[in-house]
């Protein structure tokens, strides 16, 4: 495997695993940390989707 497509997977893992963090702590009513929701969520949708762009860029 490339190294490109090792740190494309990584990134894609490490986004999926923030945007399930930040769903299972927003569907606890009683997390008061919704800064840190926002943050863990948007650095979720970054990883995941610089994982999947790099991945694709590497597959052609």
């Amino acid at each position: 495997m490339n190294t490109k497509q090792i740190f494309g997977i990584l990134l894609t893992v490490l986004g999926i695993g923030a945007l399930i963090y930040t769903g299972i702590q927003v569907m606890d009513n009683d997390s008061d940390q919704f800064k840190v929701l926002i943050v863990t969520g948007i650095l979720g949708i970054v990883f995941f989707s610089s994982g999947i762009k790099l991945l694709q860029a590497t597959h052609e």
